[in-house]
């Protein structure tokens, strides 16, 4: 059950994390996979590949087909719709960030306890 609701919690951080990337520049599925790779989500493409599907049905990222060295990528990038939903997400995310860890942090240092 915890792992379930941890699974969650996750699917929301790459989806966020997916956005974030989107609205730096175009994305394509195996780049964007290294990328959360290295923050330690390990996704398989059959996972990766329908969350782009679904952030792009859902209108925050639109796909498009290049040829890259012969074969054909799709690239991702945001949408308006996407930019509204990212920024309404980050101010989420620091009001969260300052509720679960930098009050934790003063609460720690008020007690005396310095780790």
């Amino acid at each position: 059950m915890a792992h379930d609701l941890l699974r969650q919690f996750f699917g929301g951080f790459v989806r966020l994390h997916v956005l974030h990337h989107a609205a730096e520049e175009p994305i394509w599925g195996a780049e964007i996979m290294e990328e959360l790779q290295r923050h330690g989500y390990k996704l398989s493409p059959g996972t990766l590949y329908p969350i782009l599907h679904q952030l792009e049905v859902a209108g925050v990222l639109t796909a498009k087909a290049i040829v890259v060295s012969g074969k054909r990528r799709k690239t991702y990038r945001i949408t308006k719709t996407g930019r509204k939903l990212l920024q309404e997400a980050r101010d989420k995310l620091r009001e969260l960030v300052s509720e679960v860890l930098e009050d934790q942090e003063t609460r720690h240092i008020g007690k005396g306890d310095n780790q």
